[in-house]
């Protein structure tokens, strides 16, 4: 499969199954009690929430919906480049994540990139999140394996000889 088909895919389901489970959580979770899924290790709890990870940053809505906007314009110039599988599935997880927190920045109250993030995924002692939220980590672990291995976006080596002339 080519690379950037492969990270398309990766994307659409993903941020398809974000959005599809943020349109649930507001019909199915707004004005109820939590549901334990499986008991109090995972609950499904409905959070608006305004700002960044833990809820931090909520008075710069609009400087976060801008750094998202710049994220995915990012993440899609670096899919010209994509020369490896895991480096194709990292930056469809990363635009799936971002682009659908960007979402409801954008078609959310209280505005245009100032709408609250519908996070629902509860677990003991961690933030509410989403599907979004879990697609940015995974990518993010996933970038850090690569940079570790020393596998750069084109699938090139860092030390290699290579890493000299071709992109």
């Amino acid at each position: 499969m080519h690379l950037r088909i492969l990270a398309a895919v990766v994307f659409a389901v993903l941020y398809a199954t974000d959005v599809v489970t943020k349109v649930l959580a507001v019909e199915h979770l707004a004005d109820r009690p939590d549901v334990e899924v499986v008991g109090d290790l995972l609950v499904l709890h409905l959070v608006r929430n305004p700002g960044a990870a833990f809820s931090t940053g909520t008075e710069y809505t609009v400087v976060l919906s801008c750094i998202a906007i710049a994220a995915v314009v990012v993440v899609l110039w670096l899919l010209r480049r994509v020369g490896s599988r895991v480096w194709a599935v990292a930056l469809g997880l990363l635009l799936a994540g971002v682009a659908g927190n960007l979402t409801d920045r954008l078609l959310r109250e209280p505005g245009p990139l100032r709408g609250h993030v519908i996070d629902f995924l509860m677990l003991p002692n961690w933030p509410v999140f989403n599907v979004a939220d879990i697609c940015i980590n995974v990518a993010a672990g996933l970038i850090l394996v690569q940079a570790f291995r020393g596998v750069r976006v084109d699938g090139g080596r860092e030390g290699s000889e290579d890493a000299e002339g071709s992109s």
